[in-house]
């Protein structure tokens, strides 16, 4: 093996073990797996076992921010960015006017700096970094909540705005009028540039790359439909780059144009892992760049310089989001999630140095900030994380008290209206019986009044507010609420101070249902036995079974399944409280089967052959 050849080995070998050790590593205690790649990365960069160039890392590493973004953009819908279009432009544009006068402000009064520094220093440091902020809420699954789309509506525009800002630093290098006056065109043929690459991608999604992944599913070769998806991403990233823009609105504007073909979900798993090692090699690369010798030199200053970073855009974007109605607790986190600088930072700050708006320290100093954010930025999203739920209790609206249960004369008391709860309930008020319904969710008491019954706020693990609502005049009491903790409280409660009331219980599963046979409970069902039962009858009767021959075996089914639970229980299965003892209730087929399984491959056989020297 040649020299060069040894090194990249060594370099990917400590790649794939950094990230292999980084992810349980942090876990275990509690961080974001980017904390643990930014963190080995450090390890394994210059200042540690330098198995590789930083920079040369960084520029594959960028390749997981593009395939990032592209894959988010599959899973939206052009539509869907329209309807967005108040976020993007309104939170968006705010966020990064705002933080970048204050950025720049700080930078020309409290460090020296000229104008045209600063402007550069407060935009480098007033965009996001994408990868980081995505991955944070990705891994809360908050992408999707209300203050998860305008966090994303807010990178979006900070990534759209990264082909003017990357014009606007040659404009602002010293001797920059000149030349500008002496060429007017230059600023027109790029936007020009920029048009005709963006009217490539759309016709060329729209029209060619459907025909083109059809082809070749018919081939049937998966390789070449992963080839072609990497030929998607890589191509339009590289067209966008060479207009001059950002290659990860590229790779995101092909994801869009993607979001509607009958082939996005393959071509989702065909790249869903190149993502995630290029997106952790991205990170490690960050961390490689940190230069910890004018760290230490300045430490004092940088550490000073993170937390004014981190203050004044935290209070930035939870000041937006709080002026857009979102609650306190979703504002803290997306403001720490959208802390941290992103790599564009790493891009201008060079730039800005090679043009001399930036002299050498300020450069070293302004990329060892923007590293030291991203470091920061996990950690305080970990920490404010853990205390949303709390922040979210304090800042809520008051949890309003039970209502009067003065005129709850039902004969029957639901508790829970959820989807299994409006069924039962449908049921009792069509054969006219009076209900009393009792619910602890304000939006589902709000939205029930097309139901024609009055719901009454409370919670039905209260001993009070059950016998508020009638608990011991009504002649059944319909626990239908779909937390089994919950269930067993309220059965537990009922047993023990309303002895004579009739319950009967929606179950959760097979051991929620011999747990309230053991309460002691009138009737319970398991919430999916009669839909399942029911499916399997109507399946029977479209193989060509006659409808009473389809119910009778249903009937058997029903029959064999109920003598089965009353085995177990008489078994004492789960009879214990000792953890040790417990036996697992494991699915046991009513029928015998007439031949034994047989593996379709070998991970099904190796699987077979566990299972049956386990059993024997």
């Amino acid at each position: 093996m040649h020299g060069e050849d040894h090194e990249l080995f060594i370099a990917a070998l400590a790649f794939l073990s950094a990230a292999v050790i980084a992810v349980p590593v942090a876990r275990r205690l509690g961080f974001s797996p980017v904390v643990g790649y930014l963190l080995v990365g450090i390890a394994i960069g210059p200042v540690g076992f330098n198995v590789a160039n930083p920079t040369v890392v960084s520029t594959v590493a960028e390749l997981g921010v593009v395939m990032l973004l592209f894959l988010i953009g599959i899973e939206l819908k052009p539509s869907h960015i329209l309807s967005m279009s108040r976020y993007i432009f309104g939170l968006g544009a705010a966020q990064l006017a705002v933080t970048t006068a204050l950025f720049a402000a700080l930078a020309v009064f409290g460090l020296g700096f000229g104008l045209a520094a600063a402007v550069v220093s407060g935009v480098a440091l007033s965009i996001s970094g994408t990868a980081i902020a995505l991955q944070l809420l990705g891994e809360r699954g908050d992408l999707a909540a209300p203050y998860g789309q305008r966090s994303f509506s807010v990178l979006l525009f900070q990534d759209m705005a990264v082909v003017p800002l990357l014009a606007l630093v040659p404009l602002l290098a010293p001797g920059s009028e000149e030349a500008a006056a002496a060429d007017p065109t230059a600023t027109v043929l790029q936007a020009l540039g920029a048009a005709a690459a963006i009217g490539i991608i759309v016709v060329f999604g729209r029209f060619l790359i459907n025909p083109l992944f059809r082809v070749l599913a018919r081939s049937g070769a998966r390789e070449a439909m992963t080839a072609a998806a990497l030929l998607v991403v890589l191509g339009a990233a590289g067209l966008m780059q060479l207009a001059g823009m950002s290659m990860a609105l590229g790779a995101f504007l092909a994801g869009l144009l993607l979001s509607e073909s009958t082939f996005r979900h393959e071509i989702e798993a065909n790249l869903d892992g190149f993502r995630g090692l290029l997106l952790a090699l991205f990170f490690m690369s960050v961390g490689m760049s940190l230069n910890l010798v004018v760290v230490g030199e300045h430490v004092g200053a940088l550490l000073i310089a993170t937390l004014a970073v981190v203050g004044i855009k935290s209070v930035v974007v939870y000041g937006v989001f709080r002026h857009d109605d979102i609650a306190p607790a979703e504002s803290l986190l997306a403001a720490v999630a959208l802390t941290p600088a992103g790599e564009f930072a790493f891009v201008l700050f060079p730039l800005a140095l090679a043009t001399g708006i930036l002299r050498g320290p300020q450069a070293d100093l302004l990329i060892a900030l923007a590293a030291l954010t991203m470091i920061a930025g996990p950690l305080l999203f970990a920490l404010v994380g853990r205390l949303a739920p709390k922040i979210a209790r304090r800042t809520g609206p008051p949890e309003p008290e039970p209502d009067d249960f003065t005129e709850a004369d039902g004969s029957v008391l639901v508790i829970g209206f959820g989807r299994f709860g409006q069924i039962v309930a449908q049921c009792l008020l069509a054969e006219g019986v009076s209900v009393t319904i009792i619910d602890n969710d304000v939006e589902m008491i709000q939205s029930a009044g097309r139901f024609g019954v009055h719901i009454y706020y409370g919670d039905g693990t209260r001993l009070d507010v059950l016998r508020a609502a009638g608990a011991e005049q009504v002649e059944v009491i319909c626990v239908c609420v779909d937390d089994k903790e919950d269930a067993n409280r309220i059965v537990d409660i009922v047993r023990s101070s309303i002895p004579s009331a009739r319950l009967y219980v929606r179950a959760f599963d097979r051991v929620h249902s011999m747990d309230l046979l053991r309460k002691g409970v009138d009737f319970e069902i398991r919430e999916t036995l009669e839909s399942a039962l029911a499916f399997g009858g109507r399946t029977l009767e479209a193989l060509g079974v006659a409808a009473p021959a389809a119910a009778a075996r249903i009937a058997d089914v029903r029959v064999r399944d109920h003598r089965r639970l009353e085995r177990q229980l008489e078994e004492g299965i789960f009879a214990t409280d000792d953890l040790w003892t417990k036996r697992k209730v494991e699915p046991e087929p009513l029928t015998a089967p007439e031949k034994p399984a047989r593996p379709i491959n070998p991970e099904a056989q190796d699987i077979l052959t566990h299972e049956t020297e386990f059993s024997g």
